[in-house]
């Protein structure tokens, strides 16, 4: 029996905080929230959605073991074919818990553990913090959390407090390394430089052995200033000064890197509250940005998440197109893909059967059986892709129709 589109077609829900990362040839998306009738509610924790790239395919899977709690604003990476989340904020309040899932399970089940026998100290519980991954490293910077007065410290912005418990809420900008293949949390001695203010909601990106950050909040400013840390000397750039015209202000976008000394830079949230659908290249070669003048402007994102194809695409997924603070409606559930380089010839190829499948079909099975493979996958991205457009359109015709 033939599989019902809607089903087959399915995509990961909208949501926006979550956590994704890629290995290998998938996207793995975990956690976040959505609003329902003016409440946030969490993404259940124990569901695993996984994009394959080449098929187009969304699929769910349960997920077992020491279950982190749901959250939103956690901290995710992949290191080794395992997905890391350390942070987030809950039901409860601020976490300073780190777990990690193998992604490349063998036998399809996908377990999570709570890393409890760590040597070291963790950093204070916070959410909306970033990463750099380096030599099997995780490497923690800022976010927004509390501490107790005894754990004050210069790298950390008051905001608020609550002074019969003595605890405060601010921002941070502390470093934080934790080492997958000891077990080692640490928190290296900054050699140099001038770090970057506190902040929240900024984002990180690694480019050989400098870790990357740029924009973010503290109090009621966004910033877009660009800094980054070496990685191996523990010295900070302090701010990179950039000639020529440069992103406004941010906070909740996302900094990719693209080949080896380029970054991507898309959506987030401004000055203003306007949410953004900009996108940027800062090349470290020329020390400059540059605007890409051919995005869509209707598409805008934050607090979303941005990951790395095997050919250069940069990937985002969900995330809200409105300001959160003021209308939380506008999560999103679709998949906007960034060309950022030439594809293979390989590539061109597949996706032109892929797209004329119907008026190759009896060359399309007399293909080698490994380039079929391939074919058949693409013929189901496209579907995918048709399918999805056409219910887009049908969703947006539906609410135009309400509104009249």
């Amino acid at each position: 029996m033939a599989a019902d589109p809607a089903e087959q077609f399915c995509v990961a829900e909208e949501r926006s905080g979550h956590c994704a990362v890629v290995d290998g040839n998938f996207l793995y998306v975990w956690g976040g929230y959505v609003s329902i009738e003016e409440n946030e509610v969490y993404l259940p924790n124990d569901e695993l959605w996984i994009y394959e790239m080449d098929s187009g395919l969304w699929t769910m899977h349960l997920m077992e073991g020491e279950l982190p709690t749901s959250m939103s604003g956690s901290c995710g990476a992949s290191i080794n074919g395992k997905l890391y989340i350390f942070g987030g904020f809950d039901d409860k309040g601020y976490s300073n818990r780190l777990y990690y899932v193998n992604l490349r399970t063998k036998n399809g089940t996908y377990r999570w553990k709570k890393i409890t026998n760590f040597k070291g100290q963790p950093p204070t519980p916070r959410d909306k913090l970033s990463c750099w991954v380096y030599k099997d490293r995780l490497i923690y910077f800022g976010g927004y959390g509390c501490r107790k007065h005894n754990e004050l410290s210069d790298c950390f912005d008051v905001h608020d407090a609550f002074w019969e418990g003595q605890i405060f809420w601010g921002w941070h900008n502390d470093v934080h390394v934790f080492d997958t293949t000891t077990q080692t949390w640490s928190q290296p001695a900054i050699r140099g430089g001038d770090p970057p203010q506190p902040r929240a909601a900024h984002t990180c990106a690694v480019l050989g052995n400098k870790g990357y950050i740029f924009g973010g909040r503290v109090l009621q400013t966004r910033m877009n200033d660009l800094h980054c840390l070496n990685l191996d000397t523990w010295t900070w750039s302090g701010r990179i000064n950039i000639s020529g015209e440069k992103p406004k202000d941010r906070s909740w976008h996302t900094l990719t890197p693209i080949g080896d000394d380029r970054l991507f830079l898309f959506g987030g949230l401004s000055s203003d509250n306007v949410p953004l659908s900009d996108g940027w290249i800062h090349s470290i070669t020329t020390n400059g940005w540059k605007q890409l003048t051919h995005l869509p402007k209707s598409r805008p994102r934050l607090w979303h998440t941005a990951c790395l194809g095997k050919e250069g695409e940069v990937m985002v997924f969900g995330g809200s197109k409105d300001d959160l603070h003021f209308m939380d409606t506008g999560h999103c559930s679709d998949l906007l893909i960034f060309q950022t380089q030439p594809y293979s010839l390989l590539r061109l190829c597949l996706d032109c059967i892929g797209k004329n499948a119907t008026l190759l079909k009896n060359q399309i099975p007399c293909l080698p059986s490994k380039l079929l493979q391939q074919v058949l996958k693409k013929i189901t991205f496209w579907a995918a892709v048709n399918h999805r457009q056409e219910k887009k359109a049908e969703t947006e015709r539906q609410s135009q129709l309400n509104t009249t």
